[in-house]
Parts: structure tokens; sequence; C-alpha cells
């Protein structure tokens, strides 16, 4: 008994001092972000029965403990504010994914991701994030303006990799609306529109309204002149077409001949309205224009921000965005079963199962989960609860190392007895 004595006392040391380093390494993390605190738990060896006649339910004697299991905490950690776009948050179940040392990747729920001076979105340690890249770039151009970027299937995320220079091509201005009244009055009246031509640039188109003489009753009749010039040198004129408007006695647009306009090689439609709809001629109004043209003007990249649905947007100095990829979230049918490699990075094994995507109705592939951006989700670890561990388990150290102190001090006075 008393030999049996040391090797429980051992096993206390032991289990004691596993239980105390998973403690503290919890409270090592508690300002780690994304950090899953570690649970412990122990268990008996076997029991040895000893014979008695008394009544006492637990007659056996155990034969020490051991560390039977640990387990990942999975409750979510608060959410700290932060300063980059780049940095999300999951809020519920999921996990990002980064390139591992191999080909199968690692997982994490620390979302504090940057861009490096490659443009890659990569971890504050420099692991590359997986995902689904748009495939709207070739080269240094963007192909296409995309609102978001579909989820590929698991085994195709790949790094998100972005091209450091990036343009969003021209759209040449194909219509131009005008509005406006240009009043009864026999004075010239002029309209203008920005306009984008074939290259991108910005070129003014001008129209000039003069009321024509003489006038046929009822109504007024108006000769129109339009102009298409470069925005720096009004002297560069592309086109120049005229034509003739008509309005009723009431001043709604009856009649336009003037159609379209050369800009540089692109043709513009003009669209002066119909009725009161457009431009139109009322007298004891005051006089005013407008327009609106479509066409997009050249962009260069001004950067790329991550909102809250994951989407990496690139910005252009155009005013336009574009979504170019997307991160991706993995989940697993049961996060338990993950492997810790170390600190924040876990990888999938045989318990937690492969991982997986969520699918909508349609069978498209989704995050399953919410996201919030400029935020990172902090440490699920309870300092007063893991500060409270820390001295149960000291304390258990304690004894049982005095446990190993007293059988010590028996078998030494056992051995004096014999002498």
């Amino acid at each position: 008994m008393m030999t049996q004595a040391y090797y429980t006392g051992i096993s206390g040391l032991q289990n004691s001092s596993y239980g105390i380093d998973i403690v503290s390494d919890n409270l090592a993390n508690v300002n780690t972000a994304g950090f899953r605190s570690s649970g412990y738990e122990f268990a008996s060896l076997f029991e040895e029965p000893v014979a008695t006649t008394s009544n006492i339910t637990n007659n056996s004697v155990g034969l020490g403990t051991r560390l039977q299991a640990t387990s990942t905490n999975q409750s979510q950690g608060s959410l700290l504010a932060s300063e980059r776009s780049t940095d999300l948050a999951i809020m519920g179940d999921g996990w990002f994914g980064v390139e591992g040392e191999g080909s199968d990747p690692l997982y994490t729920r620390n979302g504090a991701f940057t861009f490096d001076e490659q443009r890659d979105l990569v971890t504050a340690d420099g692991k590359y994030v997986l995902g689904t890249m748009a495939g709207n770039i070739n080269g240094e151009t963007l192909t296409a303006q995309l609102p978001e970027t579909p989820l590929s299937d698991v085994a195709a995320q790949e790094k998100l990799r972005f091209p450091d220079t990036l343009t969003f091509p021209p759209q040449a201005t194909t219509k131009v609306e005008f509005s406006g009244n240009i009043g009864t009055v026999n004075e010239t009246r002029t309209m203008s529109s920005t306009v984008i031509d074939a290259n991108g640039d910005k070129n003014a188109l001008k129209l000039e309204f003069t009321m024509i003489d003489p006038q046929t009753p009822p109504g007024t009749q108006w000769s129109v002149t339009a102009t298409t010039q470069d925005i720096q040198d009004p002297t560069l004129i592309y086109d120049t077409q005229r034509g003739v408007v008509s309005f009723d006695e009431r001043g709604a647009l009856i009649n336009s001949s003037l159609t379209t306009i050369d800009n540089n090689g692109s043709a513009v439609n003009i669209d002066l309205g119909s009725g009161f709809d457009g431009v139109v001629s009322i007298g004891n109004m005051d006089i005013t224009a407008s327009s609106s043209a479509d066409g997009i003007a050249k962009g260069d990249l001004v950067g790329y921000d991550i909102n809250q649905n994951g989407e990496v947007i690139a910005t252009f100095t155009n005013g336009m965005q574009s979504s170019v990829g997307k991160v991706a979230v993995y989940h697993f049918q049961n996060d338990q079963g993950l492997d810790r490699v170390s600190g924040t990075y876990f990888a999938s094994s045989a318990n937690s199962g492969q991982a997986i995507f969520y699918q909508d109705g349609n069978g498209q592939n989704i995050t399953g989960t919410q996201m919030t951006n400029f935020k990172l989700e902090g440490s699920n670890v309870d300092m007063t609860v893991g500060l409270t561990d820390l001295i149960i388990l000291q304390r258990t150290y304690d004894a049982n190392s005095k446990t190993i102190t007293t059988a010590d001090e028996m078998i030494q006075k056992a051995l004096n007895m014999d002498a």
C-alpha cells in the first residue's frame, strides 16, 4: 500500500502539471485574437477492491489518475474594434482557411489579415489566406465589374493574390439626356454635359439653342447646335451637328431633329425628352439646365478592402468598385475533433471530418455565417475561471507532493522498525 501511494502521488503530480500547463497556456493567450481555450478531463486508473464488512458503498482503492482528454472551448470570443477593413471576425460557426506547411490547409478564427507588398492577402505571420478569385482580372486590367464573387468548391480554394496595379477600363458614353427650361425670350441658351470617348478621355458636349426668326405660332421653334470638343482644349472640336426643336403653346417639346453626334470616334445619342419630360420652353419660369450621361472614365487602382461578406473589393480613382475575390469560410461536422497545431491554428482530422461549405436552396456554396469587418474576435479565455483553476491545480499538486513525502516517511519508519 505504501508503494501504491508513491504511484498515486506521482500520477497526481503528473496530471496536475498537465492541467497547470493547459491553464497557463490559456492565460498566456488571453489577448490573442481568435484563440480557442482548452479544457482538461481527468479519469481514474484501475481501482483495486478492498474486502470490508462495513456498509461503505465505495470499498475500493484507486491506483491514481490520468489525463483522459483535452477539449477545445468553442464559445464565441468578444469582438474587438479595429481600424482595418481587412480585419474580419466570424460571428457564429466557421473557420478561415490558410495555406499550411504541406498540401492540407490550416484553419483559424483569427481574422487579422492584411495585404503584403505583393498584394497577397496574408495573416499577421505571413500565411496566405485561402478563398475564391473572381476571375475578372486579366493582367492589370479589370475585365468585368462584379457585385460579388461566387464561392467555388472546397478543393478549388486558392491564395488570394491581386495585382499591385489594376485599371478599370473606360466605357464610352452612348447616351446623354438633357432637361431644363430655355424660356420663351429670344436669347441664346446653352446646356452641356461631360462625355467619355472610347479612349476613356473626358470631353464636352455642348448644346446652343437659338430662337428661329420668324416664329410659326402656336408654340416656339428653336435651332440647336451640338458640339463635341476636348475638355482641356476647346479649340479641338470632334463634331458639330445642327437640328430644330419645336414646342407647343404650353411649352412642351413636340419634335427634335437632333439625334446623334460623334465623340472622337464614339456615337452619342442626344435625348432631349418629350412633352414636359426633358427640355421645355415655358415663360415666366426660371431658366434651368441639367444633363445625365452614361459612360465611365478610366480608373486606376486606389486599393483593396474586404467587406462584411468577405468580398475583396477593388476601389478605383473613377469612383467605381468591383469584387475581385472572396474569403472562404469552412465548416466541419465536429469542430471538437480539430487538432490544434499551434496557437490559433487547427488541422482537420478523422474526428472532425473534412472541411465543407454550406449551400443555399439552389445548391450554391455560401459562407453560411455572418461576418463583420473592422473587428476581430478576441480570445475566449475567461481569466477569472483560469486563475481559479490554476489555484486548485497548484493545491492539488502540493497535496500529491505531500502524499509522496508521507509515503516516504512511512517506509523509513518501517525500515527503522525492522532494524
